[in-house]
């Protein structure tokens, strides 16, 4: 493959970064955005997520009936790595994925009546990669879906629930809060015979999974990227005993192990993404970048370590990207889960 990004490509990367350095971390939309809601925008979202909808990025996985640019999941990891990078609370992770499920999978209806959705998919006491236990059942001429749901991330309207009989759409089911180290939304959501619209079969649903995880490690290679550029930055800066920390030798060490985990989860994350775009068998692929995202999060200790307390600073923009990456692993269940995903497929 090759890793070099085409010109759609770099134009996605740029704008995505303009927008939010722009916006910034900012508070409610309502306060400082400017205009109209947009069409599929939350109510009281950020200035960031105001932003990303404005400028269309937001929905650059919609089908083009359903406004969106139709495109695929290379150009979903550009977006979410520049997300990630700023460790930006938007939810551009569940929109970008339930959105470009739907573009591959659902009918043209579907597509053009959900704008922004969310994917359920991991049940409670089970490995992410393990096969989803929710069950279908068929009621007159549409279904029903019993099981439960958590870490469901910025519950919307318009939710994607993937079952042992394939990939559901259900409007609006009940659900309860959850707490995430981030503080976005997050929730669990119990189904029980709740009335459900067919998307597609089984492989939907899976596929619906790989994107998830994908767009998950998309983020997470942006959240130890803008992490590795902001250590960086401070150990040039900062001087201890006569001399910049990056001068002596335990530091450009141990700064060098954040740098090749960073690329080791690049180079996992974009091969994936690529063989999904691509059509290409990628499980093993996917569970190879979703075991280095949660090794990133040992890299993100480290860049702690060598901030010393100031990481901890609320002020100071480090400890949402250590935040960010501890949330990601838990949507992914940790390492050791993913060891086993890898053990069983090889």
């Amino acid at each position: 493959m090759d890793f070099n990004l085409d010109e759609t490509q770099q134009d996605l990367k740029k704008l995505t970064a303009e927008v939010l350095a722009k916006q910034g971390e900012g508070g409610p939309a309502a306060e400082q955005g400017e205009g109209g809601p947009v069409a599929g925008q939350r109510e009281g979202g950020s200035a960031a997520e105001d932003g990303l909808w404005r400028a269309g990025l937001m929905g650059v996985c919609a089908a083009e009936e359903a406004g969106g640019a139709g495109l695929g999941p290379v150009e979903m990891a550009v977006v979410l790595r520049e997300v990630g990078a700023r460790a930006a609370a938007v939810p551009a992770l569940p929109v970008l994925v339930s959105t470009l499920a739907l573009a591959r999978h659902g009918s043209p209806d579907q597509r053009r009546r959900v704008t922004r959705g969310t994917l359920a998919r991991r049940e409670p006491g089970r490995a992410p990669a393990d096969p989803p236990a929710t069950a279908a059942r068929r009621e007159g001429d549409g279904w029903s879906l019993t099981g439960r749901k958590v870490a469901v991330p910025y519950p919307a309207d318009d939710v994607l629930v993937t079952a042992d009989e394939g990939l559901f759409l259900v409007a609006s089911p009940p659900a309860s809060p959850e707490f995430t180290s981030t503080g976005e939304p997050a929730a669990t959501v119990v189904l029980d015979g709740t009335p459900a619209e067919a998307v597609a079969g089984p492989e939907a649903a899976a596929d619906a999974g790989r994107l998830f995880t994908v767009a998950v490690a998309a983020q997470a290679s942006g959240v130890l990227a803008g992490a590795l550029d902001l250590t960086t930055a401070y150990i040039r800066t900062r001087r201890q005993f006569g001399r910049a920390l990056a001068e002596f030798q335990a530091v450009t060490m141990q700064i060098a192990d954040v740098y090749i985990a960073g690329r080791a989860l690049d180079v996992a994350m974009w091969s994936a993404a690529w063989r999904l775009a691509e059509g290409l068998p990628a499980d093993e692929d996917v569970a190879l970048a979703a075991f280095h995202v949660c090794e990133a999060v040992k890299a993100l200790y480290t860049c702690q370590h060598l901030h010393g307390g100031l990481g901890l600073d609320v002020t100071y923009p480090l400890h949402r990207h250590f935040a960010q990456a501890k949330h990601l692993s838990h949507l992914l269940g940790g390492a050791d889960a993913q060891l086993d995903l890898i053990g069983a497929l090889v």
